[in-house]
C-alpha cells in the first residue's frame, strides 16, 4: 500500500479556503485510494476536511497598515511557527494560497531549511502591476505559480519570476449564477426598467471615497433615463455603513445583501458602475457593460502612480492586451464623466456592443485553462512532484 500523501497548506484568509476546499476535493479523486493527510494554517472549511492547524488563522487574519503594524510581533512569531511546523510534517508538497506578505515569507524559512519540499503559490502575486521586483525574488524559494489570470505566465517570464502556470479562474465556475435565464435577458434588453448596478467597493476606505460621487452620478443618470433602477449589492458587514452614506444620495438604490441576491442583481442588470477591482472580471464573465471607477487618499494616489506602470488596472482590459471597459481615476472620476460614458453602455449604440463583444472574447481567454481550475491546480502541482521525481 502507498504511503499517505501529505500536504501542507498555508492560507491566511478566507478566500484562500474558499479556493483550497476544491483542489482538496480534487486531489481526492486524482489520488484514488491513497490517503490523504493535511497539516497547516487555514480557517474551518479546510479543518472540516481533515486539516490539522499549526494555530488559528484568526491569528494571522489581519488586513491594513495600522493593524499589521499592532499585530506585528504576532505575525512575525506565527511565521516561525507555521516554517517550523511544514518542516516538522515533511510534506510531499507545500501550498501556499495567497496572503503573499504572509505564505512566501513561510515558503522562504521551509526552503532554507528544507530545500527539497517542493512548493507551489496559488495565485499570483501582482508583481505585473507594482513592485515587479518581487517576481524575481520569489524564484529561490517558490518552484510553480499557480494563475488566475491567463495573461500572468507571460508576465512572470518576462520578469524573471517562478514558473508559472494558467490553471483558471473560478468564476468560470460560476457562470450560470452570473448569467441571466430567459427571462431575465428578456428584462435586461428593455429599456422600460433598466436596472443598472452600483458596486462601490468591499472596503471602508472605497465606500467613503466613492460613495459621494457615485451618488451624483446615479442622479444624473436619472435624470437622463427616469425609469432606471439601481441596486447596490453590498457585503453584509457594509450595509449599514453604505446606507449611512447613501442618506445623501438625491436618488437612493435599493440595497441587497448575500451572495443569491448578488447574483440576482447581475443577472438583471444592463449596466454597471463599479469600483475598479475582482468584481470588473464578474462583470464582464455575466456580460454586463461596466464604467469603473476609483478614488482613494491623496497619498495612495501618489504613491500608485510612482509604482504602477499598467496603461489600466481593470482586469478585463488587462485579459484582453486593450482598453474595453473604460476607467476613471481620482480626478477623472467625476459625476460627469461617469454618468456619460455609463449612458453610452446603457443606452443601445455602439459603446454597448463595443463591450459585449470584448467580453465574449474575454471568457475565451479565461477558458483557456479548462473547465476546472481546482482539477487543472491539481495536475500542475502533480506534474511538479513528477518532475522533480524523474529530473531530466
Amino acid at each position: 500500500m502507498s504511503a499517505p500523501f501529505r500536504l501542507a497548506i498555508i492560507t491566511g484568509e478566507r478566500s484562500g479556503d474558499a479556493l483550497a476546499a476544491p483542489f482538496i476535493r480534487a486531489l481526492r479523486t486524482r489520488l484514488g485510494a491513497r490517503e490523504l493527510e493535511l497539516a497547516g494554517v487555514a480557517g474551518p472549511a479546510l479543518e472540516n476536511a481533515g486539516l490539522a492547524p499549526f494555530f488559528p488563522q484568526s491569528d494571522i487574519a489581519v488586513m491594513g497598515f495600522g493593524p499589521v503594524l499592532a499585530r506585528l510581533p504576532t505575525l512575525l512569531r506565527r511565521m516561525e511557527d507555521a516554517a517550523a511546523g511544514v518542516v516538522a510534517f515533511a510534506p510531499d508538497l507545500l501550498l501556499t494560497i495567497d496572503s503573499p506578505d504572509f505564505g512566501l515569507r513561510v515558503a522562504r524559512k521551509v526552503r532554507r531549511r528544507a530545500p527539497a519540499i517542493p512548493t507551489v503559490h496559488w495565485v499570483c502575486p501582482s508583481v505585473w502591476a507594482w513592485r515587479s521586483g518581487r517576481a524575481r525574488a520569489m524564484t529561490p524559494h517558490i518552484d510553480r505559480i499557480l494563475a488566475l489570470l491567463p495573461f500572468e505566465p507571460a508576465a512572470l517570464a518576462r520578469l524573471g519570476g517562478p514558473e508559472t502556470v494558467y490553471v483558471g479562474h473560478p468564476l468560470i465556475e460560476q457562470l450560470d449564477g452570473l448569467r441571466p435565464n430567459a427571462d431575465e435577458r428578456q428584462r435586461r434588453r428593455s429599456l422600460d426598467a433598466p436596472e443598472v448596478l452600483v458596486l462601490p467597493g468591499s472596503r471602508r476606505s472605497e465606500i467613503a471615497h466613492l460613495m459621494p460621487v457615485f451618488g451624483q452620478t446615479v442622479a444624473l443618470i436619472a435624470q437622463a433615463v427616469p425609469a432606471a433602477r439601481f441596486t447596490l449589492p453590498a457585503v453584509g458587514h457594509l450595509a449599514e455603513a453604505i446606507a449611512g452614506a447613501m442618506t445623501f444620495w438625491p436618488v437612493k438604490a435599493r440595497i441587497v445583501t448575500g451572495e443569491e441576491a448578488k447574483l440576482a442583481a447581475f443577472r438583471g442588470a444592463r449596466a454597471a458602475l463599479a469600483a475598479s477591482g475582482t468584481v470588473t472580471l464578474e462583470l464582464a464573465l455575466a456580460q454586463v457593460p461596466t464604467v469603473a471607477a476609483y478614488r482613494g487618499a491623496a497619498w495612495e494616489a501618489a504613491i500608485a502612480r510612482r509604482l504602477i506602470r499598467l496603461p489600466s488596472v481593470i482586469l478585463p482590459n488587462l485579459v484582453l492586451g486593450r482598453s474595453l471597459v473604460p476607467e476613471f481615476i481620482q480626478e477623472t472620476a467625476t459625476p460627469d464623466a461617469l454618468s456619460r460614458h455609463l449612458l453610452r453602455v446603457l443606452l443601445e449604440g455602439a459603446d454597448r456592443e463595443a463591450q459585449l463583444s470584448g467580453f465574449i472574447a474575454v471568457e475565451a481567454a479565461m477558458r483557456t485553462a479548462g473547465q476546472s481550475p481546482a482539477a487543472n491546480a491539481v495536475e500542475a502541482a502533480l506534474a511538479l512532484l513528477a518532475r522533480s521525481a524523474h529530473p531530466s
